[in-house]
C-alpha cells in the first residue's frame, strides 16, 4: 500500500487552486489515483482531493458502501474523477454534519445543494457525467471544493455547531448525572 501523509488545515496547498491535469492515462497519474485509494481506503475517508496528499492537481476520488465515520450514509459509486465541473439542480440545500481527513476529530454543521450534475474524466480521459443527490452529492461538493482552496470550516454558517466529535457528540447533561 502507499498510504501518503494528509496534509492538515493551516497548510497553504489547502488555500490554493489546483491545476488541471493535461495529460491522461499516465504511469504518474495511474500512481498518484492508486495512493489517493490507499490512503483514503486506510483512514476510512468517503473522498479525498490531491491537494489533500499535497499534490495541486484537480483530482478527487470518493465512493463508499459502508463506512464506520458515516454509519448512515447512502452508497456513493467508486469515483476517480478528474477536472471536474459541478452545476447545481435547483435551489434545495440541507444541513448536515461533515468531517475532513484534513481537519481530523472536528464535525461542522455544513449546508449544501441536494442536488447537482456533475462532470469530468476519468484516468483514461473519458466523460464522466452524473447526477447525484443527498450524501452523494454532499462528498462531491466537499471534495471539489478541496480544489478551490476551500475547507468545510469556511462554510459552517454558525461556528456553535462546529467542534471536536467528542465534544460535539458526547451523552447529553442528563445521562451523564445518571452515570455518576
Amino acid at each position: 500500500m502507499a498510504v501518503q501523509e494528509v496534509i492538515k488545515m493551516g497548510h497553504p496547498l489547502l488555500l490554493a487552486r489546483a491545476k488541471e491535469v493535461e495529460e491522461f492515462a499516465t504511469a504518474e497519474l495511474e500512481q498518484l489515483i492508486t495512493d489517493m485509494q490507499d490512503t483514503m481506503a486506510a483512514l476510512n475517508g468517503a473522498g479525498l482531493a490531491a491537494p489533500q496528499i499535497a499534490v495541486g492537481l484537480r483530482i478527487v476520488i470518493f465512493g463508499i458502501t459502508e463506512n464506520p465515520r458515516y454509519p448512515d450514509a447512502n452508497p456513493v459509486p467508486e469515483t476517480v474523477l478528474i477536472n471536474p465541473e459541478i452545476s447545481i439542480i435547483g435551489p434545495d440545500r440541507d444541513s448536515a454534519w461533515e468531517g475532513c481527513l484534513s481537519v481530523p476529530h472536528m464535525r461542522g454543521l455544513v449546508p449544501r445543494y441536494t442536488s447537482i450534475r456533475y462532470r469530468g474524466y476519468d484516468i483514461q480521459g473519458n466523460v464522466i457525467e452524473r447526477e447525484a443527490h443527498g450524501f452523494h452529492a454532499r462528498v462531491v461538493q466537499h471534495e471539489v471544493d478541496h480544489l478551490d482552496g476551500i475547507l468545510y470550516p469556511t462554510r459552517i454558517e454558525d461556528l456553535k455547531n462546529f467542534g471536536f466529535e467528542d465534544a460535539l457528540f458526547q451523552d447529553s447533561p442528563e445521562d451523564i448525572k445518571e452515570e455518576l
